[in-house]
């Protein structure tokens, strides 16, 4: 009877020294096989990589509305949290600036440079002239920044404005640097702006802020690009690359398979014959 499983390698009764796996694969007749398949392998990887390509290149921009001025009535109501779908959105806006809410805020970057914002507060021409946080312009250095934000407050624009920006989420507060004074601000959070605000007790306000397009006197705009559009990819190429992978793997694993049995089938042999031998001895 003929074992289920090879022996371990290893002379026989007769001094033949049974083959390896190894042995078996280091043959030149393997070595040829797993040439073969690793250039079919290759073949394979290759065309997964141009699927994948393929998948890239005829992915679709997601077109988005964000560059469409739009009301900002449209968008956002006082006290509601601003849609993520809305985050970016360029809108319009009109309302008096109120006096002495102009405040620096810092930590701000603009194409790079670190430097300052200042703000202002626009009452909204809503009946209820619900507060909303403007961006006015950017600044390297604080001394400026001051400058302009005390100039505003001593002599803010009056009249009736209408403003084009984008709108943005607001900062979380942070807790400010040890060596900060009590009344810096280091980001843009609506709920620390509405606490310097003057007179904003049961203020309704908006929970998002207006990058102002034009800056005001002194300061530089501020870089506000669009929102990165959406890829979408081509699902069906991605599927057709992952397909060409596992080919790829199935190529290598083909050889392996098959290297193994053929040592499997020669160690059967040469223990069918230590049996058969066995069998004629008296």
């Amino acid at each position: 009877m003929t074992s289920t499983a090879p022996s371990a390698p290893g002379p026989d009764n007769h001094g033949q020294v049974r083959p390896t796996l190894r042995s078996v694969m280091l043959r030149p007749r393997w070595i040829g096989v797993l040439v073969l398949c690793l250039a079919v392998a290759g073949a394979f990887a290759a065309l997964g990589q141009w699927q994948l390509a393929r998948a890239i290149e005829s992915g679709q921009v997601v077109p988005t509305e964000t560059e469409s001025v739009r009301p900002l009535a449209d968008v956002l109501e006082p006290g509601v949290g601003i849609r993520e779908a809305d985050a970016g959105q360029r809108v319009s806006v009109s309302g008096t600036w109120v006096p002495e809410d102009y405040l620096v805020v810092g930590n701000r970057v603009n194409d790079g440079t670190l430097g300052y914002w200042v703000t202002g507060h626009l009452a909204t021409d809503r009946p209820d002239q619900a507060g909303l946080a403007v961006a006015l312009g950017w600044t390297k250095d604080r001394e400026t920044a001051d400058r302009v934000a005390e100039a505003l407050n001593a002599d803010a624009p009056t009249g009736a404005v209408e403003l084009e920006g984008r709108l943005n989420p607001p900062e979380g507060p942070e807790e400010p640097a040890a060596d900060a004074a009590p009344t810096d601000l280091d980001n843009m959070s609506v709920a620390a702006l509405l606490n310097r605000w003057n007179d904003a007790d049961g203020l309704r306000v908006f929970s998002a802020f207006v990058v102002d397009d034009v800056a005001v006197d002194g300061l530089e705009p501020i870089s506000s690009p669009a929102p990165s559009q959406e890829i979408q990819l081509n699902w069906l190429n991605i599927f057709y690359a992952a397909e060409w992978v596992v080919f790829a793997c199935f190529a290598v694993f083909l050889w392996f398979r098959l290297a193994k049995d053929a040592w499997e089938r020669e160690i059967e042999e040469l223990e069918d014959a230590e049996e058969e031998a066995a069998a004629l001895r008296p």
